[in-house]
């Protein structure tokens, strides 16, 4: 090709014809359709991944996100919902299959065989993997919140890393969010999750002091908290709390702190209410752990003490450095000083990652008291 054909306006430097508007939407319409296919197979480990490109311009699916969008198909209801979120998490979020397992609060090989047996029963099933239409959309919602409300958890409270948050995890869960607010703005659960993600990331700068070490929430500078966040996220709470959800309800808890103007202000009392009321919904070990916590922020550590103890037995919880960091925390409130010695030992034997362990040694070292708090981190 000689100098002038290169330079001549339309051509590229490589000698091709630059393509016009439909053109160029054409070669990307072909690349998402690759794209999808190849992530799909990731989540599937098969070749019979059908007819992905019938909706993948878009025009039988009003989601308008390429990663929300194979959630959204990754999100089938021949799986089980715990099998669609962990396919999910593991391929289309970037989790390792040791993040997810510590989300689902289950050993890692026991995860890795939940996926296997998932991907086999696609394969065996030849469960098509179609980008859902819009009439579909509703009987997979709930497998997709619960994607994001689990990346953004893992997030918020890293599992693994050099810190204890992900803020790239919880930014993408946040943008997933409002994406689903957006699309589906009638149902309320949805902007449950995002009023609970905005109050809790909300408090992300206060969370972490300048050496990267944990803030106890009721030591936190809430003059850090983002206030713009809170305000979006009470006026979306505000939405929903006429037919709460498990979503709801949760925000409804990180409101009550969000609102107190200091650690001293927090109705503890309401708190306790709320977590009665996510019990009915969803009685899981963690919440009940949660829900001892704000009873003894509520009556005294005593009375909290006396309702945390029989969890130390529970498989689930047995090994959650929470847990054994909240007993920690009540016993020396308590002062019952050896036994919280004891209790911050177990809890640092069980933590996660070194800022954990490095909280716990600092407490070890500590004869004063520490305000326990709310919710299934510590901070």
């Amino acid at each position: 090709m000689s100098r002038t054909e290169r330079d001549e306006p339309g051509c590229s430097g490589r000698g091709s014809r630059e393509l016009d508007p439909a053109g160029r939407r054409a070669t990307d319409s072909i690349r998402r359709q690759r794209s999808y296919h190849d992530k799909l197979r990731l989540v599937a480990a098969s070749e019979a991944v059908d007819d992905v490109a019938t909706a993948a311009d878009g025009q039988l699916s009003g989601v308008d996100d390429d990663r929300l969008r194979l959630v959204f198909t990754c999100c089938h209801p021949a799986l089980a919902q715990e099998a669609q979120v962990a396919l999910a998490l593991r391929h289309l979020c970037g989790l390792t299959t040791a993040e997810a397992a510590r989300l689902f609060l289950i050993p890692v090989p026991t995860m890795a065989a939940r996926l296997t047996r998932a991907k086999k029963k696609i394969a065996a099933a030849r469960i098509p993997y179609r980008i859902p239409s819009d009439a579909e959309l509703p009987e997979r919602l709930s497998g997709v919140l619960a994607v994001v409300y689990l990346l953004f958890t893992e997030g918020y409270a890293a599992s693994g890393g050099d810190g204890p948050v992900r803020a790239e995890l919880t930014e993408r869960a946040i943008r997933m969010g409002r994406l689903i607010t957006d699309l589906m703005p009638d149902q309320s659960e949805v902007a449950g999750l995002l009023a609970l993600m905005l109050l809790q990331d909300a408090r992300r700068e206060a969370r972490v002091d300048d050496g990267g070490r944990l803030v106890l929430l009721s030591d936190q500078d809430r003059s850090r908290w983002d206030r713009g966040r809170i305000t979006e996220g009470l006026t979306l709470l505000d939405r929903t709390l006429a037919d709460p959800g498990a979503y709801t309800v949760q925000a409804a808890i990180a409101a009550e702190h969000a609102t107190a103007a200091a650690a001293a202000d927090t109705d503890w009392s309401a708190i306790v209410g709320w977590y009665d009321v996510l019990l009915e919904m969803t009685a899981t070990p963690v919440v009940a752990m949660n829900r001892v916590v704000a009873v003894a922020m509520s009556v005294g550590p005593l009375a909290g003490l006396a309702l945390l103890d029989p969890l130390l037995d529970d498989p689930v919880l047995r090994d959650h450095h929470l847990l054994h960091g909240a007993r920690a925390q009540l016993l020396r409130r308590a002062g019952h000083e050896p036994e919280a010695q004891e209790a911050f030992e177990r809890a640092a034997d069980c933590a996660r990652t070194d800022v954990e362990r490095h909280f716990y040694a600092v407490q070890l070292l500590s004869q004063g008291v520490v305000t326990v708090r709310s919710g299934r981190d510590l901070t």
